[in-house]
């Protein structure tokens, strides 16, 4: 408190700038107005100037002593009361269970199987056919006799451009001859069956086959004419 009872520095420097001032007025003044009329003019200009500057300038001081005045105190921490020992379990007593325990049951030995020494009617002969049977899918053997008739090699060395059928691109086209497939008479020739054959049996092109209706454009190919796709192909349109 004895602190925010004292004039600040900057009070007293604005105070003393404000005296200078009335003095100042009070020597222009005399002249003028009289020594009485001047002293009033000039006591109250140097309040006014005084009590102004104190206010505008120095606020800082102020605010710092109201901040110092409003922290409170910090209140010491409680200190924390030792926690109590905890208590030693007690010993487990033995459990009459415990001392009347049965010992463990002896596993019981495998019954023996009993075999009858007489031979019922079919065993002789499923005990020979045991182990020789072997499943032969239907659709293995199917699907062998739906195969087209392929070929170990184009005729005369040079294959059909297969790309010219709508859907056969160049893998494809290597797809069909690593199957035997090089020619067009050869796919205008394969019947509803073959066409399901190649239809399951073209690696990552299943139904192409049917799909893009390769057996009609081989026929119009192999008798000599050109599809609208053909003829793109040719002009290299498309490949």
């Amino acid at each position: 408190m004895s602190d925010t009872s004292k004039l600040s520095t900057c009070q007293i420097v604005c105070w003393g700038l404000s005296g200078l001032v009335g003095l100042i007025v009070l020597w222009a003044a005399t002249g003028a107005v009289g020594f009485l009329a001047a002293l009033l003019l000039a006591i109250a200009l140097a309040a006014l100037l005084g009590l102004a500057s104190t206010r505008l300038v120095c606020t800082g001081d102020k605010a710092s002593v109201a901040e110092a005045d409003a922290a409170p105190t910090p209140e010491p921490a409680p200190r924390p009361e030792p926690a109590p020992a905890p208590e030693p379990a007690p010993a487990a007593e033995p459990t009459a269970s415990a001392a009347t325990a049965e010992p463990p049951a002896q596993p019981e030995a495998p019954a023996t199987a009993v075999r009858s020494g007489t031979t019922l009617s079919g065993e002789e002969e499923l005990a020979s056919r045991k182990g020789e049977w072997r499943y032969e899918g239907g659709a293995a053997a199917q699907s062998d006799a739906a195969r087209p008739e392929a070929l170990d090699a184009p005729r005369d060395g040079k294959a059909d451009d297969l790309k010219k059928i709508k859907g056969v691109g160049p893998k494809l086209e290597k797809v069909c001859n690593e199957l035997g497939f090089y020619h067009f008479d050869q796919i205008a020739n394969w019947t509803e069956a073959e066409v399901a054959w190649v239809d399951d049996n073209l690696k990552g092109f299943k139904g192409r086959v049917s799909r893009d209706n390769w057996v009609e454009q081989a026929k119009t190919l192999a008798a000599g004419g050109e599809t609208e796709f053909s003829t793109r192909v040719g002009k290299g349109d498309v490949y």
